[in-house]
This record gives structure tokens, sequence and C-alpha cells, in this order.
């Protein structure tokens, strides 16, 4: 005898009362929680991170709306009937059992739906596992980074040291090959393309971020944008920097959908995705790992060909041109990519499992199974703990705090409107006013700079490599005509 469908005419009306109140005591609590998080963030001032917790909620969202999608076109997807011939193509079994029942439409006409019922309400499931995993992918990607950070707390706090300040006494000069960086680097692989891939390919799995390599990309830092001896915590810079990177990698943008719709497609019998499918992931983050080793190493190379001695510390300089392109954020791009496609993968195996079992078609065999469970965890343990760290380093971006970059454009969108209103007012009445005072001044981290219309500023507002310059010149009159009575009564 068949089962009837019980609707909610026959359904108690306490039962659904009961039921409605959980999912909205959840859904509260969530929200609740979610909100404490942004409240802390704000508090503690890490913008970066509130920004990214806006753009997993925004994700949320919108993996939400298509759940609702999901439901409200269940019947009209439904009664899209196609013919037999073409809905028994790309099917993910070999050999596959349908026990669900055909919309009677298309049962009339011999043909099937484009997508049953019950296929929406199980791929509501995997949106759902999705965001889940999603979710846990980004605060696993933070917690390993941050855990790789204190790391390099006891780094930092070496540097104020008076043994580390000795041993880099700007006063001592040292052949390149008897510092330890170019010992680390400089081998006889390290001038050779192909050598040197295979060597760098190596070193992300050990020590991909040794202490000395800290120690010189450091001094290579503050010596580009402080003046020597200076105190900068370059241990909270780079959280800093990890913390905006993170913002990058946790989003979903239209590129990355269309990509995960192609490795669905891929889960058809006959492409065999199980034996090369999972490990595309891995191997695009062991190349960005690998290309970042480089990276380093080419920095060594460079400063060896401009100077055979060392004052004090190994001196590098940073560069985009090292990076493919010359565009460091392409790298963030592949990483964001990876991130996303590695948490769907756990997600698309988790639903499986949840809903067909254990060993269904989608994982017959035993070596399936491990070899995405491994790659999944090996995948997100690489990128958190070792390579986000390692860019985020390598890269160094932001030099000023987000106050201080919106404070001088700011400042920039005021200078030109001032050297505007400077145009018309000379163009309509000469100066005679030659004498004026012309001060150069640039920013500096740690001060803001100071306001004076009474004086002229020439600020550089770009970045350090830039030649773009704003010069705001006001006048003081009331100076020219002190200076104009003195020199009529000398």
């Amino acid at each position: 005898m068949a089962s009837s469908v019980i609707t909610l005419e026959s359904t108690p009306t306490w039962a659904v009362a009961v039921v409605v109140f959980v999912l909205i005591s959840i859904s509260i609590c969530i929200e609740h929680l979610l909100h404490l998080l942004a409240k802390y963030f704000n508090k503690s001032r890490r913008k970066y991170l509130i920004q990214a917790l806006d753009k997993i909620k925004s994700e949320l969202l919108q993996l939400g709306f298509i759940s609702l999608l999901l439901t409200v076109g269940e019947k009209p997807i439904g009664n899209i009937c196609i013919p037999k011939s073409i809905g028994e193509t790309f099917l993910p079994c070999s050999d596959p059992s349908n026990d669900s029942p055909e919309e009677a439409k298309c049962e009339e006409q011999g043909m099937v739906s484009l997508l049953s019922r019950q296929g929406m309400k199980e791929l509501q499931y995997l949106i759902f596992v999705l965001a889940f995993f999603h979710s846990l992918s980004c605060i696993l990607t933070f917690g390993l980074g941050m855990a790789k950070m204190r790391k390099w707390e006891s780094w930092e706090a070496e540097t104020r040291t008076l043994e580390y300040q000795f041993s880099n006494d700007p006063r001592r000069f040292l052949l390149i090959h008897q510092t330890s960086f170019a010992r680390r680097h400089l081998r006889f692989w390290s001038e050779h393309r192909f050598l040197r891939w295979p060597a760098c390919f190596l070193r992300q799995f050990y020590a991909s971020v040794s202490k000395v390599d800290y120690f010189t990309l450091r001094h290579g830092f503050i010596t580009a944008h402080f003046s020597e001896g200076s105190n900068f915590d370059f241990q909270k810079y780079i959280k800093r920097t990890l913390e905006k990177d993170f913002g990058v990698v946790v989003g979903i943008s239209l590129w990355v959908w269309i990509l995960s719709m192609l490795f669905i497609f891929l889960n058809a019998h006959g492409f065999y995705n199980y034996l090369w499918l999972p490990f595309i992931p891995l191997l695009m983050l062991l190349l960005v790992g690998t290309q970042l080793q480089g990276i380093i190493t080419r920095m060594c190379l460079e400063s060896q060909e401009k100077s055979q001695v060392v004052r004090g510390t190994f001196l590098v300089r940073p560069s985009d041109h090292f990076f493919w392109f010359g565009w460091p954020k392409l790298l963030l791009h592949i990483m964001h990519f990876i991130l996303f496609q590695n948490s769907f993968q756990l997600a698309f195996f988790t639903w499986t499992w949840y809903k067909f079992g254990f060993r269904s078609c989608f994982h017959r065999k035993t070596e399936d199974i491990v070899i995405r469970l491994a790659m999944g965890v090996l995948v997100q343990v690489l990128c958190g703990y070792v390579t986000l760290p390692l860019y985020a380093l390598v890269t160094q971006k932001v030099i000023f705090p987000e106050k201080v970059v919106e404070g001088l454009k700011r400042w920039r969108a005021n200078a030109r409107r001032n050297i505007a209103l400077k145009n018309n007012y000379t163009s309509a009445r000469p100066s005679l006013d030659n004498n004026t005072t012309s001060i150069n001044t640039s920013p500096s981290f740690g001060a803001s700079p100071s306001f004076n219309l009474n004086t002229s500023h020439c600020v550089k507002f770009d970045q350090p490599s830039s030649s773009e310059y704003l010069a705001v010149e006001v006048k003081d009159e009331g100076k020219a005509n002190s200076a104009n009575r003195e020199t009529k009564d000398s």
C-alpha cells in the first residue's frame, strides 16, 4: 500500500509552531554571533576582517537565495521535458537506478524531466553543505595563517636584542657569500632556471620561511620605507597584510562559480575525474608556492649582481617584476580559486555520502575516497599555513594604515580643488607676489602631515616608485607686504 503524503492540513499546529520556533531561534543565534564578531573586529580596529566577514555574510545570503529559487522553481523546472536520448547522456553513474517518479506531464509524452523534484531537493542539500564547508574553510585558513604568524612574533622580538643589533651593525662589511641569506639561496642551482624550480618546489615542504629569510625581507622593507635603525613592528604589518589578503580569498566571484559548474559537469561517468580532478587544486597551489620561493632566490641573485659586498645586513629590494606579468595579485586570485574549489570538492563528497551512502556511484572505489579526503585536507593546511603567509611576506604591499591612506586621498582631492581655484584666480587677476616660500614635505609612517594655508605643500601620494607629485601653492599677502616695506626701508 502506497504511503500517502501528509501535508500541513493534517499536521498539528503545535508541531508546526515548535519547528518554526526552533528554526527562528537558531537563525537569531547565528545572526547575534556574527554581530558580536563584527563588534569585536570594529573595537580592535581590524577593518579588513570586518570586510571579510561582510563578504562571508553576503555569500551565505547568495547561497540562501539560490536555495530559495530552487524551492520556488521546483515544479516549473520539473515540468520541463527533454527527450530520453538526451536525458541519458553524461550521467554520473554507468548503471543508474531511477526509482524516483517522473513528472506526469513528461511521462505522458514519453520524455524525462530536465531536473526532477527529487533532484531539486537533493541540490538544495548540496547548497547547504557548500555554505557550511566554505565558511569552515575560511575559518581554518585564517586560523592557520595566524598560527604561522605567532612563530614570527619571537623572531620580531629578537630584532630588538643587543645580539641582533651587533650582528647587523651597519659599520660591518661582509662579502655576500659569507652571509647566511646568501648561503641559503646562492647555490649551484640558483642561476639555472631548470634547476632552481625543483629546488624551490621542494623547499616549501620544509622551512618554507626561515629566520634568515624573515630578517632579510624585513630589513629590505624597512630600508626602503623608513630611516635606518627604525623600530618598526614588521610582524604586525605582515599580520595586517594577511588580513587584507584573507578578505580577497574568501569571496566568491562569477568566474569561480563558472569553474565550479565545470567541476559538476566533469563528474559524469567516463571522465574518471577521481584520478585527476582532486589533484588540480594541489598542483596549482604547489605552483604558486614554488613561484614565491623562486622570487626570494631571484631577489638574492639581483642583489649579488649589484654588489659583492654587504654593509650590515643583506639588502634585497622587492619588486613587482619578479611576479608573473608583473601582477602580484594574480597569485592571490589563484589561491582564491584553489580554496573555493577545495571546499566545493569536500562539500560534494560529504553531500553524496549523506544522500547516497558511503559507497555510491560517485565514489565506489576506496582509492577515490582516500584521494579526495587526503587532497582536501592537504590543500587546506598547505594554503593556510604555508602559502598564504609566504605571499604576505614576499609581496609587502600596504605601508600606511587605512585611515592614513583615506586622509591622504582626501588631501589630494582638496589639493586639486585648490589648484583649480588658484588657476582661475590668477587668470582673472595676475599676482604681484613673487616671493612665495615653497616647502616640500613627504608623509612618513606614524606621522600625519600638518596643513598650513600660508605655505605651499608638495606631497607624493602614490607608491615610492611613482613620479607623480601634486603641489598646492597659497600665497600669504601679509608676508609679501611686510617684505616690501622692509625693502623700501632698506
